[in-house]
């Protein structure tokens, strides 16, 4: 049997099954289709303007390095004039921080970009093992993401910087918008389905480019690109919340490959219910397509930002039509046709702004607004930042022991 050759240039062997869509591609329109998708979400989203300074959140693993070396390449390919910065936080881990930390002096010399590090012990005058000593491993993860993300803010505000971009991932936001869910917190739900949080009047906004990445394709561009990476699991996770998450995730990938992006396009839907809150995504809206996403439409390759492989906008029409045609399935049928023309006509006119269903026992879902931390200056919706509070706990405890 002869090899498939590749859906999109239909001359080279197909020798990679992508995982979003199962579409089977060569390594030359893999590579290409994976950077033109990123661009795609950069574009449509504008998440740049040409002379930025933007800080990247280099960690040392597959996500953030993958994203150094794409912006690095978009920017050079199309000239979005960046100034690009990698920006690293220590949270003072032995044997997994101090590790990675190299493989991000090594990405700044092979990318060319200055390196910023900042660590816990200089902000907060604790280490996360100092931290995990002093409380243990449950809830620890809780800590280190409040203190981190107030990092990578301080961080980028000592380099001047007003933009941090980070590696979070497809997997990264079904997993969040999925935790939201289940604790039944939709005013974080929306804000977690944001493409762009803050915007030119904060002191540091955060963008999010591999949003529409699934990790699997990731981790395979990372593979073939032979890109160096740090791979080792932080030793203080599998305690987390998130990892239950993401095993529930991985299920439901292995059921139905497109379900990290119906999750995703489910939060995003589910965020627009949210009064108050205002929620971002690719700027297409499934309108455009990547140039080369174009071309392979007809040959099963990808649709725009957040597609999940079937740009053809028919998938409900021949699921009802199966349907109806499944004589064991006739009572399970709901005819949409039937649908009231003005109730559609309403909905069109509210732009999805319907208001948020509850019970009598729910809590209201609030608008945030931003402040400032009356202690550290950090903005916060709080007089006290979470960090603040947090380090207050421990302080209490360090003092304690040394009672």
């Amino acid at each position: 049997m002869a090899p498939a050759l590749c859906a999109i240039c239909k001359t080279e062997r197909a020798n990679i099954k992508r995982p979003k869509n199962h579409a089977r591609v060569c390594k030359g329109c893999f590579l290409t289709l994976f950077e033109e998708e990123v661009h795609h979400t950069i574009v449509s989203s504008n998440l740049f303007y040409p002379g930025e300074r933007v800080a990247i959140g280099a960690s040392g693993g597959k996500d953030s390095t993958v994203l150094a070396s794409v912006l690095k390449t978009l920017n050079e390919r199309y000239n979005y004039g960046l100034e690009l910065v990698l920006l690293s936080i220590d949270e003072g881990i032995k044997g997994y921080r101090d590790d990675s930390l190299e493989t991000v002096k090594r990405n700044a010399v092979q990318y060319d970009m200055p390196l910023k590090i900042v660590g816990y012990d200089e902000l907060y005058g604790w280490t996360m093992d100092q931290v995990v000593e002093t409380i243990g491993k449950k809830g620890n993860c809780t800590y280190c993401g409040v203190f981190r993300r107030q990092a990578l803010d301080r961080g980028a505000k000592m380099l001047d910087i007003k933009h941090v971009v980070t590696g979070h991932n497809a997997d990264d936001v079904a997993e969040t918008i999925l935790m939201n869910l289940l604790r039944g917190d939709m005013g974080r739900l929306a804000r977690s389905t944001n493409i762009v949080t803050g915007d030119d009047s904060s002191d540091v906004k955060r963008s999010k480019p591999l949003k529409y990445a699934y990790e699997k394709e990731i981790v395979m561009y990372a593979y073939h690109k032979k890109l160096d990476y740090f791979s080792t699991e932080c030793i203080y996770s599998p305690e987390a919340f998130r990892g239950t998450a993401r095993a529930l995730i991985k299920q439901l990938e292995r059921i139905r490959p497109s379900a990290i992006l119906d999750i995703l396009r489910s939060g995003e839907d589910m965020a627009r219910l949210v009064p108050g809150e205002s929620a971002s995504s690719c700027g297409c809206k499934g309108k455009s397509k990547p140039p080369a996403a174009t071309a392979a439409e007809d040959d099963g390759g990808i649709g725009g930002c957040g597609s999940n492989g079937a740009a053809s906008g028919n998938e409900m029409a021949a699921m009802e039509k199966q349907l109806r045609e499944n004589e064991a399935a006739e009572e399970l049928e709901v005819d949409v046709s039937k649908l009231s023309l003005a109730g559609r006509a309403a909905e069109s006119e509210t732009d999805g702004a319907v208001p948020l269903k509850t019970n009598k026992n729910s809590k209201p879902v609030t608008r945030q607004t931003l402040g400032n931390c009356k202690r550290c200056g950090y903005m916060s919706s709080q007089e006290v930042c979470q960090a603040c509070m947090l380090l207050e706990g421990l302080n209490k405890n360090r003092a304690q022991i040394q009672i």
